[in-house]
């Protein structure tokens, strides 16, 4: 069984995985786009079971032992975990599919789970990175002057760009050296600035006017119409920051606050307190945010086991 030719026809399948497909079709009014992908998926299972002398023509043949040979053979091509899932939230699909036909009495998709996704850590600026970007773009015109405030924000409080959109102009005082934000869950709390942002925000809000905010707007941060920063204008911001700093990749919101917690984990800042400046309810959640690199990790052990101390002393 071969998937067509360059054509571009669709997988040839089984009278029953069609069925199936056109129930999603009709019944569910699933997208082309999204049939296309579950047609993907039927195809490459039923691929792997012709391979194995097998097919879902006959369904009441078929047992976990297939699905788990199917995803050893999805594991042995390299496949992502996250995708291997997919195909399998396919396959649980089309063997209950098949119950409700009558045509088998349980799945053999019962006892499957789907693989543990891979832990992704966001990526994270080094230093020498933070400081180029912060200072691409410094100057007395008031959109560089929003932009620079906003990138300064981000970067030296660890706000969430949700938080920095949001901010009101009555919730700052840069003389105050903290900002008053509204994170998740509607929790308030109190974020330090940096010297740098302090100077950065006061300059901003000098030329705030030149915004002309419109009637009662009292967004912080606003767009050249008058109305309060969209996220989509603060990513294009720092899109054209990163390239003007010349950096290999564009920058996120979300690289910039996870910046924040790896450098000050990296000068020695304790991990709870860390938590706190980013507004997590969880420790686990910051861990996720602030992993270190071994290089820093074997420092600190150097610095303080008494083993490694006693070892360098020998």
């Amino acid at each position: 069984m071969n998937r067509s030719d360059a054509s571009g026809d669709p997988p040839v399948l089984p009278d029953l995985m069609e069925a199936y497909l056109a129930h999603l079709d009709v019944q569910k009014g699933y997208s082309p786009a999204t049939l296309r992908a579950y047609r993907d998926d039927l195809f490459s299972f039923e691929h792997y079971l012709v391979s194995r002398g097998a097919t879902a023509s006959a369904p009441e043949h078929l047992t976990k032992i297939h699905v788990r040979g199917f995803l050893a053979e999805l594991h042995r091509q390299g496949m992502r975990k996250t995708s291997m899932g997919r195909k399998l939230s396919s396959l649980r699909g089309f063997f209950k599919f098949l119950q409700t036909k009558k045509r088998i009495s349980t799945s053999p998709m019962a006892s499957i789970k789907n693989p543990k996704p891979e832990k992704r850590h966001p990526k994270a600026l080094n230093v020498d990175q933070a400081v180029s970007l912060m200072d691409a773009g410094v100057g007395r015109d008031p959109i560089m002057a929003r932009d620079t405030a906003l990138v300064e924000l981000l970067y030296g409080s660890g706000l969430r760009i949700s938080e920095a959109l949001s901010l009101d102009v009555e919730d700052i005082d840069p003389s105050s050296g903290v900002v008053r934000v509204m994170g998740k869950g509607s929790k308030e709390r109190l974020a330090p600035l940096s010297d740098v942002a302090k100077e950065r925000l006061t300059e901003y809000i000098a030329l705030r006017h030149a915004f002309h905010a419109q009637p009662a707007e009292d967004a912080l941060f606003l767009g050249v119409r008058g109305k309060r920063l969209q996220r989509r204008q603060a990513n294009r911001i720092l899109e054209e920051r990163s390239h003007t700093a010349a950096l290999p990749e564009s920058v996120s919101p979300h690289m910039l606050r996870h910046s924040f917690a790896t450098h000050l984990l990296q000068a020695g800042a304790d991990l709870r307190g860390v938590q706190e400046l980013l507004g997590h309810a969880h420790l686990t959640t910051t861990q996720r945010y602030t992993h270190l690199d071994l290089m820093r990790l074997m420092q600190v052990y150097d610095n303080a086991h008494p083993k490694a101390a006693s070892g360098k002393k020998k």
